[in-house]
């Protein structure tokens, strides 16, 4: 809590450090504690350097333990790997959405909150897979009059605490608050199943994730927050993730992940192949020729 006998420029501070902390790295973490001369509450005594943490909750696999293994943190990843056969259900028609429920795991630092920040937590997941070169939804226009409480990176950035809720999300898609028609859809059907659960529309807000903040497979982000007695707290993300997921599988697997779009016009691309001698690479290069075939089969035509 802020004492009262700070000035307001003081209060100010304080709290753009709050709403930014998540945000910090380690260094800036170590700059705050030395300029706001924080201690341990306790003892009195200096608080060690930041260092960071890992997220994915990592285990031992295999007989002997040898073998390091993580449990999952998310539950998108058997949607991304079973695209193939889920396209082929929808008969190769685009776009069509997956979902499921199954846990995730998040290797907490101290579990706290309540049922807010466990190691072990019961997830559901929908990912909706669009033509890249048109994300427009035919459904758009039911919400676009709709006005949501949007609390964008640029106000973030700005120093703002309350959400922009005057917006219509037809407004929001025309001035690029939001990227695109299915995001500002799914963000309106989210805003609606949380009122319709019974949460008060002033208790919720949908804050769009800044740049330094943004997960490295996302083009634009967006939490739905709910207020509870422990401050804002996300209950979803909307994240448009491209094809990250899908190529990096495709990548490993060597399994085509992707829709097809029909043409007009066929389209002619010519493509340069290594084909190598394995035989001649063998002797050459005995075990490291993976290495050698894996390097040869990534480099682009030029």
């Amino acid at each position: 809590m802020i004492a009262k006998c700070k000035k307001p420029e003081e209060i100010a501070k304080l709290e753009r450090i709050s709403d930014d902390a998540e945000n910090f790295t380690a260094e800036q973490i170590d700059a705050c504690i030395k300029d706001l001369g924080i201690k341990d509450p306790d003892t009195g005594n200096p608080l060690s350097n930041a260092t960071p943490f890992n997220l994915m909750f990592e285990n031992s696999i295999g007989p002997s333990g040898y073998m390091t293994g993580y449990l999952r943190p998310e539950t998108a990843q058997g949607i991304f790997i079973n695209f193939r056969r889920l396209i082929e259900f929808n008969n190769g028609r685009m776009p069509f959405a997956a979902a499921q429920v199954g846990m995730g795991f998040r290797n907490e630092i101290s579990p706290r909150q309540g049922l807010l920040r466990v190691r072990e937590f019961t997830m559901a997941e929908i990912e909706h897979f669009v033509d890249p070169l048109n994300k427009n939804h035919p459904k758009f226009v039911d919400v676009a009059h709709m006005k949501l409480p949007l609390f964008s990176a640029v106000d973030q950035e700005a120093g703002k605490r309350l959400a922009n809720d005057e917006m219509t999300m037809g407004e929001a898609l025309a001035q690029g608050v939001v990227q695109n028609e299915t995001m500002g859809y799914f963000l309106c059907r989210s805003y609606l199943f949380l009122t319709e659960c019974g949460i008060k529309s002033d208790a919720i807000r949908f804050r769009q994730h800044r740049s330094n903040e943004m997960a490295h497979y996302a083009n634009d982000c967006w939490d739905a927050e709910v207020e509870t007695s422990y401050g804002w707290i996300e209950v979803a993300g909307h994240s448009d993730r491209s094809a990250f997921d899908l190529t990096k599988h495709q990548e490993k697997t060597k399994v085509e992940l992707m829709a097809a779009r029909p043409l007009k016009n066929p389209v002619q691309v010519t493509k340069t192949h290594a084909l190598l001698n394995k035989q001649v690479l063998g002797k050459e290069f005995k075990k490291d020729q993976t290495l050698v075939c894996k390097y040869i089969d990534d480099l682009n035509d030029d």
